[in-house]
């Protein structure tokens, strides 16, 4: 099952003719296509299925997705579930 949870471009660079990405979701790193959205800039999100990047989101819209999930797990603690993880909207919040 593939969640679509946006992750941060770390940074590009070309690998076999192909532009990739290090993405950052939350803090586990992984790695991109990013062929198929090649305007993507660093600090920039993306949306990745089986992974290629397919959906360019601004900082704002990805906001607006982990506010999102963060009502899901709150929903499931809510209704009992034993939900591990940290709200993902704190996560990704400037650190002062």
């Amino acid at each position: 099952m593939c969640l679509a949870i946006p992750g941060k471009v770390l940074e590009t660079y070309e690998e076999n003719g192909l532009l990739m990405g290090k993405i950052d979701y939350s803090g586990s790193i992984s790695t991109a296509c990013l062929a198929y959205v090649p305007e993507v800039k660093t600090g920039q999100y993306v949306i990745v299925h089986a992974g290629f990047a397919i959906n360019v989101l601004d900082e704002e819209e990805a906001q607006q997705s982990f506010e999102a999930w963060d009502e899901v797990t709150d929903t499931l603690r809510g209704a009992g579930y034993d939900i591990q993880n940290e709200p993902l909207a704190d996560k990704n919040k400037p650190k002062n």
